[in-house]
């Protein structure tokens, strides 16, 4: 296994998926596994921060109300 993805998923992790029984397909498949839920977690956390922002920029901007 590349050492850039023990960095990014975190040694605790990494040292599970190796002292499980499995076939290395199988062991990559996991790894895969984690990257896509990686991904996903990463996507839904920036769409709420542009939603966020989003709000922030409607509801505290300047009323053009006379």
């Amino acid at each position: 296994m590349k050492n850039d993805l023990k960095i990014k998923f975190g040694s605790v992790i990494y040292d599970k998926i190796n002292t499980v029984r499995m076939s290395e397909h199988e062991r990559l498949v996991a790894i895969n596994a984690m990257h896509d839920a990686d991904a996903i977690v990463n996507a839904i956390m920036w769409i709420s921060s542009k939603i966020e922002q989003l709000g922030a920029a409607l509801f505290l901007s300047p009323s053009i109300k006379h």
